[in-house]
């Protein structure tokens, strides 16, 4: 009996051992506000909407210390529309991220599974809708996905540590069709150089394919256009100066034959190529510790061709915003965007304004998205 007693002693500690090097974390973020569209298919529109500056959404995260400067690491999180209680992402339950890996003291992190792409983790960060502005702040359609429309399925990801202020990144999503090993697949990579307060980023991203199927590295649903291939190249770098921080982000898409839009719905489009050019320029400046404003303006030029044919589009947009911190935890804010577009003369949805994240399409060149928000973390 004393023997029994002492194993069951030392499994209880040895148990326990194991619990200490070992963590898990349930936490969240919670975004809801009114919204006011000036121009929603000719009328005036207001709304509770709740992704608008963060994707409000619920999570798992945790780590196992496996020995050797060597960690097992999970990260689960679950978006969702606060006004409805609806699950974001095409009602997936883990539709933000669900990936299973190991992280490496020395080397990096790979991981496995639903992931952000190497635009959203390199250049995203320096832009102001994927930094602090949010949605409403993102390049026309999100054509570039610095705004994550899209996350990458059966997804292998790894990601360098930093050496000497070098960092790189890289993912390729597969298919998971047999026979079909180049349907609806994506690769991308990327590589950043950060000193002192200065970040410089560049991307590349290869979309095969993208949403033709449910089962594919972009899912239909989840895409920010049903193509037969996207292809994104990136440039961005940032700086800080005292409290201001300054961002200026290039990008450029090729998108050959796309059908429709995740935004836009069908796009009446016959054998087309469409290529988008933005140039950002973002600021922020903390006032106080509690306090920050930022303003973004943002130049898109867009061509369509189209049976032997080419139209040019231009979106001139600028964003401001200002937030407040109560606490460490809950923040109010205010944002106002506008949109100028010029050119529509393509005779396809395209034609009129419409600003990320608003109620509708505008029935003219213009429009206009004031929100008035909160935020809280836990």
């Amino acid at each position: 009996m004393n023997m029994k007693i002492g194993v069951a002693v030392a499994l209880l500690f040895a148990s326990a051992g194991a619990y200490a090097q070992s963590s898990v974390t349930l936490f969240g973020l919670l975004d809801e506000g009114l919204n006011f569209t000036s121009n929603a298919g000719g009328k005036k529109a207001y709304q509770l909407t709740s992704v608008d500056l963060v994707t409000s959404r619920w999570g798992l995260k945790g780590t196992e210390d496996l020995g050797g400067g060597l960690h097992a690491i999970f990260d689960l999180e679950s978006g969702f529309n606060i006004e409805s209680g609806k699950a974001a992402y095409d009602g997936r339950l883990f539709g933000y991220q669900s990936y299973v890996g190991l992280q490496s003291d020395t080397l990096g992190t790979l991981t496995f599974g639903r992931q952000f792409d190497s635009i959203t983790d390199v250049i995203g960060l320096m832009t102001a809708n994927g930094n602090w502005g949010g949605w409403l702040f993102s390049h026309p359609f999100d054509n570039d996905n610095t705004d994550a429309t899209f996350h990458a399925s059966n997804a292998v990801k790894f990601t360098s540590n930093d050496y000497a202020g070098v960092s790189g990144t890289a993912l390729y999503g597969f298919s998971n069709q047999a026979g079909g090993f180049a349907q609806n697949r994506v690769f991308s990579a990327g590589l950043k150089y950060t000193y002192s307060t200065l970040s410089v980023g560049a991307v590349y991203e290869n979309l095969s394919a993208p949403g033709s199927n449910s089962g594919g590295a972009i899912a239909s649903g989840d895409a920010g256009f049903v193509a037969a291939n996207q292809k994104t190249y990136g440039l961005a770098a940032s700086y800080g100066i005292g409290a201001a921080t300054f961002g200026a982000v290039y990008t450029r898409v090729n998108i050959e034959r796309p059908t429709s839009s995740a935004y836009l719905g069908e796009l009446g489009l016959s054998d087309a190529a469409l290529k988008f050019d933005n140039f950002e320029l973002n600021v922020k400046y903390d006032i106080a510790p509690d306090f920050f404003v930022g303003g973004m303006y943002t130049y898109t030029r867009a061509h369509l061709d189209q049976n032997g044919g080419r139209a040019s589009l231009h979106w001139n947009q600028a964003g401001l915003m200002a937030e407040y911190l109560l606490s460490k935890r809950t923040a109010l804010y205010t944002q106002f965007v506008y949109q100028k577009l010029s050119g529509g003369t393509t005779g396809t949805v395209f034609d009129t304004a419409y600003i990320t994240g608003s109620a509708d399409v505008s029935s003219n060149s213009h429009q206009m998205v004031a929100r008035v928000g909160i935020s809280h973390s836990f």
